[in-house]
């Protein structure tokens, strides 16, 4: 039987250091092609500690030992001979951040704030917000709220904001929910629109009307490049503020939104008005670039206590999906086309077993992603497959089981999950290869596969989620437990740059990062941080 490698390297390094505490001199003479870091300290004198230092001070009693070496000296030896073997025995292992979130409340923002307001004019259009309205982006869906009166559905657009000649009409719809009933939602569709091309689009009546802008996707192709941010389990609070101010600040074309919106559901009988102070909140951008929905947990607003026994009530009333554009019959999972991206949404909280309408939509949507057309191809759900977080742990395993090997001979890029409020990246990782003799089910590193990334991190009233298990998983690079979100910038056909931002540093700083190369197109070791 062979030395293990992680004990191999153990014994090695051990060997090293022995050699190093036998020939010191040598030891200065070794070299080493390493990290040269570009910190640099801060210009300030070096002093000598003064002669009455606590650590200067002579041991008590009368002729007692002291300036002992060797005894340190061999306990330092054992001390790092056992760092050495811990390191060599967790050589592959991931980085769990040192960073530690200063200890403070997630406190939602007050139902006054600036954010919230309502905008003025009696029956003025609020909560506007778009998304696609097809696959590519020829049209954009957009929604608002008339909290008094009907009023219109009409949407007038043109290319410039004195120049909305082109009309779209659409429809309303309401919704009650216990003791709460909704505004007037409209959902208007703008079609026939150019590909990467400044629209400005207004709805409303005299002086409240209310005008707004947007640019669509490029037309999908290979090296069309297209940068994304990332946001998951967002909330109303501070930190949710935050979030998306850095994002904002941090620029992206769209947003891949990883589900759980206002959690109206935290509040007593799931306070309903949270959904519109929620959507208050973001309109600042997801009137002006869209936003592809994923659905979670929170969306599900299942109360048969309060007689609430239909699930995704106000999210559907709210937030429409182009699922049918995509052949599905549900607005839960579905499928977009922005630039060189191929963007595949599905539902952890709708049926994916053997046969199901999500089970046999994926079957075959996998089936058409075009990779010279489209090479990245992006996956999005809620529960992660992946997570070495105590929170939600192991609870997209049943998902994980049923699609992961579909992805994987797929050659997917990345997939994208939300639900455990921290973050989390993985090395390219499967589990699909089962070793009947050992019996052993485990991730292995594969080339082929997709990376994992938790990102729902965005700052709901929930909290941090810090109570990752220990030892850190092999399959984990990098996890921390703080809030903030991603972009994922596709430079071309073989080329995207992904960075997490955490929100105690500023916008641009990069708190993990990554070059990633295709899957198709470029199937190379990309697993390393940068």
């Amino acid at each position: 039987m062979g030395i293990p490698p992680h004990v191999a390297g153990a014994l090695l390094l051990v060997a090293l250091l022995l050699a190093v505490q036998q020939q010191g001199e040598a030891a200065h003479k070794y070299t080493h092609r390493g990290v040269t870091s570009t910190y640099r300290r801060k210009a300030v004198a070096s002093e000598d500690m003064p002669l009455d230092a606590d650590v200067f001070a002579v041991p008590p009693g009368k002729n007692a030992p002291q300036q002992m070496v060797g005894g340190r000296r061999r306990l330092s030896l054992v001390a790092a001979l056992l760092l050495a073997a811990a390191a060599a025995a967790s050589a592959d292992a991931g980085v769990t951040s040192a960073y530690r979130r200063k200890l403070e409340a997630t406190v939602d923002m007050p139902m006054d704030a600036d954010v919230f307001r309502v905008p003025p004019g009696y029956n003025a259009p609020q909560q506007v917000h778009i998304t696609l309205g097809d696959q590519t982006g020829t049209a954009m869906i957009v929604s608002w709220v008339t909290a008094n009166k009907l009023g219109s559905s009409t949407v007038m657009y043109g290319a410039a904001p004195d120049k909305l000649e082109m009309r779209a009409q659409g429809t309303h719809t309401r919704y009650n929910y216990f003791n709460y009933t909704s505004g007037f939602i409209h959902h208007c569709t703008l079609k026939n629109l150019k590909h990467s091309t400044k629209y400005y689009y207004a709805m409303g009546f005299g002086h409240t009307v209310r005008t707004f802008w947007f640019t669509t996707p490029p037309k999908p192709g290979p090296d069309v490049p297209i940068k994304f941010g990332l946001i998951g389990d967002l909330g109303q609070t501070f930190d949710s503020n935050r979030t998306l101010s850095h994002y904002e600040e941090n620029g992206g074309d769209a947003v891949l939104f990883m589900g759980d919106l206002s959690y109206a559901d935290n509040y007593p009988l799931h306070d309903n008005k949270r959904w519109d102070t929620w959507a208050r909140f973001v309109e600042r951008s997801v009137a002006y670039q869209p936003w592809i929905w994923t659905a979670g947990n929170h969306e599900l607003d299942f109360a048969p206590e309060i007689g609430e026994d239909t699930p995704f009530k106000p999210f559907t009333h709210r937030y429409p999906t182009p699922y049918k554009a995509a052949g599905s019959t549900q607005p839960f999972w579905y499928s977009v086309k922005m630039a060189s991206a191929h963007v595949v949404v599905l539902a952890s909280y709708s049926a994916y077993g053997k046969y199901t309408p999500q089970w046999t939509w994926l079957q075959q949507e996998l089936k058409k992603v075009n990779r010279t057309e489209t090479p990245w191809l992006i996956i999005l759900m809620h529960s992660p497959w992946y997570n070495s977080n105590g929170y939600h742990y192991m609870e997209g395993e049943t998902m994980r089981v049923q699609f992961e090997r579909w992805l994987v001979d797929a050659k997917a890029d990345l997939v994208l999950a939300g639900h455990v409020h921290a973050y989390e990246r993985s090395h390219r990782v499967s589990n699909v290869a089962y070793d009947i003799i050992n019996n052993k089910a485990t991730p292995v590193r594969d080339a082929a596969a997709p990376v994992y990334v938790t990102i729902g991190d965005g700052g709901n009233i929930e909290g941090i989620a810090d109570n990752f298990t220990r030892p850190q998983p092999a399959y984990s690079a990098f996890r921390e437990a703080s809030f903030g979100h991603a972009t994922l910038d596709i430079k071309n056909r073989t080329h995207a740059y992904y960075a997490w931002h955490r929100n105690h540093d500023g916008a641009k700083v990069v708190a993990d990062g990554v070059w990633l190369t295709n899957r198709y197109w470029m199937p190379t070791n990309d697993d390393s941080s940068s």
